[in-house]
């Protein structure tokens, strides 16, 4: 496949368009790729900064950046919107970060994709389905896609990958890009990593390297779409369970207990579903790295642990809405869709960990019976 943008100071090729698509005169030269950043929350808005700030210094790139928003009424009565396009600002999600002057947000789906060729979807799962549904026909053919999404669909025939549910419903190509990166620490330009999982085209890689890779923000390819992308999923699970430890002021052993056990399931969870996935990457930014700081800091562990300070009397949805001001939690979802997969399959006992996470989060058990599991040892070759 030719990929849908270049290296800086090259000719951009693209394929064949629809009627759609509005691409019948991109074969011309000195054609520009069109970026659009699907997603406004904390980390879309970091993503959105990051391309942003590379597309004014790649000559094969538009300047202007979209990103669509998810319109809400601010406190002020003001449109978010209207306040990121006029203080250069997302004010409720990501305050005191400049974007970029060439990020202009767009609360019109439609608007903020068309005549995109690169696509970045940077949106909690559980939105996800509607917004393909709802760009069916209306994205480009030779679109590129990439999915900062934790998560997965559960289908009745079973999981399908945030990257995959994409491109079936889209008809594109979607890479996709996890790490260790705590938003709000990127956002302050502090060292940060992350990795692309690919699948046979190593230059669109690298291009998404490119396009990514800043001064502060070092990314690294890895041919395991697969790999990265579930390690991006369930090591939210793995920080619900560390929430749970620190809310019950259990310790740091029993974390990094935990912690270490998370990795292993993690791992055994990968190979079930995918043979393919390659052991080293556990090692790459996605794998180990993600899990350590997110066990450490982000909003999956904040919540958890408040719930386990309460007892479990106050529930995950009523923490959700009090401690994160719209933002969404993605290890409780995951750790349930986890739960369904290996229900489904029988194999709720060799995955003590994650089959635990979830039965606390659904009230069956108390936060303590985090530290009960490991009683049990898991059985499923290595």
């Amino acid at each position: 496949m030719t990929p849908a943008f270049e290296l800086e100071g090259e000719t951009a090729t693209t394929h064949h368009t629809n009627s759609a698509n509005n691409g019948a005169n991109d074969n011309q030269i000195g054609f520009k790729s069109r970026v659009s950043v699907i997603g406004s929350g904390s980390w879309g808005s970091v993503a959105a900064k990051l391309v942003a700030f590379n597309t004014l210094n790649l000559s094969s790139f538009h300047d202007e950046v979209k990103m669509w928003v998810f319109e809400e009424t601010l406190q002020s009565g003001k449109k978010l919107t209207d306040a990121i396009n006029r203080t250069n600002e997302n004010v409720k999600y990501l305050p005191g970060i400049k974007l970029g002057k060439n990020v202009i947000g767009d609360p019109d789906l439609d608007n903020a994709v068309k005549g995109a060729n690169i696509m970045v979807f940077v949106t909690p799962h559980q939105f996800i389905d509607n917004i393909c549904k709802s760009l069916v026909g209306k994205v480009r053919s030779d679109a590129e896609a990439i999915s900062l999404i934790k998560g997965m669909e559960v289908k009745i025939e079973g999981p399908c990958l945030i990257s995959t549910y994409i491109s079936e419903q889209l008809g594109i190509n979607c890479s996709v890009l996890m790490g260790a990166n705590l938003a709000s620490e990127i956002a302050e330009e502090k060292f940060s990593e992350a990795t692309v999982g690919y699948g046979k085209n190593r230059e669109i890689a690298e291009q998404w390297v490119q396009l990514f890779t800043t001064p502060y923000f070092m990314v690294t390819p890895v041919q395991d779409v697969e790999g990265v992308e579930l390690c991006g999923t369930l090591k939210n699970v793995v920080a619900i369970a560390a929430g749970f430890v620190d809310g019950l002021d259990m310790g740091n052993n029993t974390k990094a207990a935990i912690i270490r056990f998370g990795l292993r399931e993690m791992r055994e969870f990968c190979k079930l579903l995918f043979s393919s996935v390659k052991d080293d990457t556990f090692f790459e930014s996605c794998g180990v790295a993600d899990v350590i700081t997110t066990c450490f800091g982000g909003r999956n562990r904040k919540v958890a642990e408040a719930f386990a300070k309460n007892g479990g009397k106050r529930s995950f949805d009523e923490l959700e809405a009090e401690m994160l001001q719209g933002q969404k939690l993605q290890g409780v979802p995951t750790a349930r869709e986890v739960y369904e997969v290996l229900r489904h399959r029988g194999l709720l006992e060799l995955f003590p960990l994650f089959a635990t996470v979830h039965e606390i989060c659904s009230g069956c058990l108390p936060p303590s019976a985090i530290v009960i599991y490991s009683e049990k040892k898991p059985r499923l070759p290595v």
